[in-house]
């Protein structure tokens, strides 16, 4: 991957750097590449091209095929509820900058509603059909990206009552809406996956 990235680099550079040796100037029928930025470097000006992080950890090392498969299966759920995991952490973040808008409680609950309506009509049916082992990983996965339990956004969001009776639904299925994420502890692969994801090295 880095070696690609670095082969890009030099394709670009050469490309949009095709400078006339006659008069100094670049000859606009001659660019070939990209537009990219720029940035200055004493005299020079030279193409700045952000790469995003590369990630080594330890191979991880099955102790027989069922665990392999286990970890397959993992990357599997990852890649399925990850993105509903970011669409919460926006929504939340979209919800709180409203409401420092809103003046009344009335009209917070017009609003809280009215998000909720389209949540549902767009994400509903998706979400039912998630299995269990994948509920269990967004609501990790919820905090992760929020810094706030699926319990607490609920209880500060809709009242205690209502996260309550979410939570008691949760429980009847084996699952919990308090469960945190332990990046160091039963969730580190969890967390080393996603960053490899959010890399595009899986």
């Amino acid at each position: 991957m880095l070696q690609q990235s670095l082969k890009i680099l030099v394709l670009i550079t050469v490309g949009t750097l095709n400078v006339s040796s006659a008069n100094g100037q670049v000859k606009d029928d001659s660019i070939t590449g990209y537009l990219v930025p720029k940035m200055v470097v004493g005299r020079d000006t030279l193409p700045y091209i952000p790469l995003k992080p590369i990630y080594i950890f330890p191979p991880y090392k099955f102790k027989s095929q069922s665990d392999f498969r286990r970890y397959q299966k993992l990357i599997y759920n990852i890649k399925k509820v990850y993105p509903y995991s970011q669409l919460a952490k926006q929504k939340l973040f979209e919800m709180n900058k409203t409401f420092l808008t809103l003046k009344t409680e009335r009209e917070k609950r017009i609003y809280v509603n009215q998000v909720e309506d389209e949540m549902k009509k767009e994400f509903d049916a998706p979400l039912r059909k998630l299995t269990i082992s994948q509920g269990k990983l967004l609501v990790k996965l919820v905090d992760r990206e929020t810094g706030e339990t699926t319990y607490d956004i609920v209880r500060q969001i809709k009242g205690p009552f209502n996260a309550f009776f979410w939570q008691a639904m949760a429980r009847m299925v084996g699952s919990n809406l308090k469960t945190k994420f332990d990046k160091e502890g039963d969730d580190k692969m969890v967390d080393r996956l996603i960053l490899l994801m959010e890399s595009g090295q899986l």
